[in-house]
C-alpha cells in the first residue's frame, strides 16, 4: 500500500476537536488574538479540565491556584498553551489500538518533547516547536497501525514501535516509514510547512538541506526516550550516542548524559498530557 493509498483508508486520519484544529490553523495567524483563543477553550470542557490540571500541575511550580482558563493562558504563555492544546488533541485522537501499547508509546513520545524542549532551549531554539514535534514524531506509526493493521503488525514482530530499526524495517516493507506518514498527516491536519519537513527530516537530519537544528533536536531526543525505556546503562548510551548529529548541532554528549536532569523529574506533572 503506497502512501497515498494509506491515507485513503477511513481509518488513517483520526478526527481532532474542531478548536485544536483552529489552534493549529493559528500557527499561522500572527493577528490572533489570546483572548478568543481561551474563549474558544473555554467552551471545550475536557480541554479546559486538563488545560487547568496542566497548569496546577509540578511541571509549572506555580505559587498560586489557577481556577480558570483565562488564568491557564496567562500564567503559562500563549505559545505554551498552544503546544500543549495541539499536544492534548494529538494524544486524544487515538484512544485505543489492537497490537500497540499506547502507555508505553505515549510515554516515549513525551520523553521525547520534554528532553527536545530541553535541548531546543539550551540551543537557543524554539522549545515550543521542538516539545510539539517532539510528541508528534512517531505519530505516523499509530496512522499506519489504524490503515494498515495485518502489515503492521508483521513489523511489530521484528522491531517494537521504539525500536532503532523500526524506520528501517518499515522503508523496506513499505517503500516509506512512519517519519513520512507522520510528515504527510501534519500536512493534511493542516500544521505550519515547518513541522511537516522537521518530522520528515529527523531520522536522518544530516541529510536534510539546508540542516534542520530542531530535527537534529529530535533525533537525539529519541535515542535518549529510548534509552530511558530500554534502561541503558552509562556504557551502552555512550556507546549508542548519535555523536554525528550532535557534532553538527554542536552539542557535546556530556550535556546528554550529565547535564540533563532524570526525565522523571523533568516531565513531572506532564503525565496528565497523556492520562
Amino acid at each position: 500500500m503506497n502512501l497515498e493509498a494509506l491515507f485513503q483508508q477511513q481509518a488513517a486520519l483520526p478526527s481532532i476537536p474542531k478548536v485544536v484544529q483552529e489552534v493549529i490553523e493559528s500557527f499561522n495567524n500572527d493577528n490572533v488574538s489570546i483572548e478568543d483563543i481561551a474563549k474558544k477553550l473555554s467552551a471545550d470542557q475536557v480541554l479546559s479540565a486538563k488545560l487547568l490540571r496542566l497548569a496546577n500541575s509540578s511541571y509549572y511550580h506555580v505559587s498560586r491556584s489557577i481556577g480558570t482558563v483565562d488564568d491557564a493562558v496567562l500564567m503559562l504563555g500563549f505559545m505554551t498553551v498552544r503546544t500543549l492544546v495541539v499536544s492534548t488533541g494529538l494524544t486524544g485522537s487515538f484512544k485505543s489500538m489492537s497490537g500497540v501499547d499506547l502507555k508505553l508509546f505515549w510515554r516515549y513520545s513525551l520523553h521525547t518533547a520534554i528532553v527536545a524542549k530541553w535541548l531546543a532551549k539550551k540551543q537557543g531554539l524554539n522549545s515550543d516547536l521542538a516539545f510539539t514535534v517532539g510528541l508528534m514524531h512517531a505519530i505516523g506509526q499509530l496512522v499506519m497501525h489504524a490503515a494498515m493493521p495485518e502489515q503492521t503488525r508483521q513489523v511489530d514482530k521484528i522491531a517494537s514501535t521504539i525500536d532503532a530499526r523500526r524506520l528501517d524495517v518499515e522503508h523496506t516493507s513499505f517503500g516509506y516509514d512512519f517519519a513520512d506518514v507522520g510528515a504527510e498527516l501534519a500536512k493534511r491536519w493542516r500544521f505550519p510547512e515547518e513541522f511537516s519537513a522537521t518530522i520528515a527530516a529527523f531520522p536522518n537530519p544530516l541529510e536534510a538541506e539546508p540542516f534542520n537544528k530542531i530535527a537534529a533536536v529530535i533525533h537525539i531526543a529519541a535515542w535518549r526516550a529510548r534509552a530511558e525505556e530500554n534502561e541503558y546503562s552509562r556504557e551502552e548510551m555512550e556507546s549508542t550516542f548519535p555523536d554525528d548529529v550532535a557534532a553538527k548541532l554542536g552539542v557535546k554528549s556530556g550535556v546528554l548524559l550529565d547535564d540533563l536532569p532524570p526525565l522523571a523529574e523533568l516531565g513531572a506533572g506532564m503525565e496528565e498530557l497523556i492520562s
